[in-house]
């Protein structure tokens, strides 16, 4: 599998140092081009092939992988449909929101296979919650291998593409929805005279804990619930407040609010 990474930004660097450290894919069969050649040239050291120019990229590999912010596309895809050849035998990931598999290819001015991934920052560390998809140009092996590349940094999803702008509320915004729980806890913490180192490791030491216990206990949310919520017990105290302050619809409608917006930028 030889692919062309467009930016080496966080995420490019996450999944580049996370395919070719897991052997699925060789570091001499990756490209990486950014206009801003010191963030390339971090990935050079791990033996990867540094390009020069856009056309360098894109005509060195059968799969683009597109690692740019979402305003940068129009004239991302503009320039790659003028610089690139065999432009319907590339294979296109994108891993931008909203940003659809038609966009692609309308801004190429092609029919060509794309795929469209959506991952989340833990997959910076090897533990990514990635969903995916593809249009209907795209074979069930190529899609088998890009799912596969994703997998090496966590688990994989495949979803319909109507459903892309939706799950960002569910994997990729959400880390925020922990990282805010963990900060209103340690600040309270610190209130009753906690230190915040102890309470930093205490909170995060609990939040991994009990991810663990979902994954692994094979229970569901609410039996986990049930273990630890004793009647009359100080848990069912603070599970009252969530319900009495509507904990449910607070979640909900951050979760709208985020699809809503997924939808104002789809393109």
């Amino acid at each position: 599998m030889i692919i062309s990474f467009i930016g080496a930004g966080n995420m490019a660097s996450a999944i580049i140092k996370s395919v070719t450290s897991s052997g699925r894919v060789n570091a001499c069969d990756v490209y990486v081009y950014d206009k801003f050649e010191a963030k390339s040239d971090e990935l050079a050291k791990l033996g990867i092939n540094k390009c020069t120019s856009l056309s360098q990229a894109c005509n060195s590999a059968d799969y683009i992988l597109l690692a740019v912010k979402p305003q940068d596309y129009p004239s991302l895809l503009e320039s790659i449909s003028s610089v690139t050849d065999n432009l319907d035998k590339k294979t296109f990931i994108s891993i931008a929101a909203g940003i659809s598999c038609e966009y692609v290819c309308s801004k190429l001015g092609v029919e060509c296979p794309v795929v469209r991934v959506m991952p989340n920052t833990p997959l910076m560390i090897g533990v990514g919650a990635t969903a995916i998809s593809r249009n209907s140009l795209v074979s069930d092996k190529t899609y088998s291998k890009i799912c596969t590349l994703f997998a090496a940094s966590g688990c994989v999803c495949s979803l319909d593409e109507e459903l892309m702008n939706k799950v960002i509320s569910v994997n990729s915004s959400s880390p925020v929805y922990i990282y805010l729980l963990a900060k209103a806890m340690i600040d309270k913490a610190v209130e009753y005279g906690i230190s915040e180192k102890n309470a930093s490791e205490l909170v995060y030491q609990t939040i991994k804990g009990s991810a663990e216990m979902l994954i692994k206990s094979k229970k569901t949310p609410d039996e986990l619930i049930s273990m630890v919520a004793s009647p009359g017990g100080t848990t069912l105290a603070a599970i009252s407040s969530f319900n009495d302050n509507n904990f449910n619809d607070v979640v909900s409608k951050a979760m709208d609010a985020c699809t809503d917006r997924a939808g104002e930028l789809s393109k």
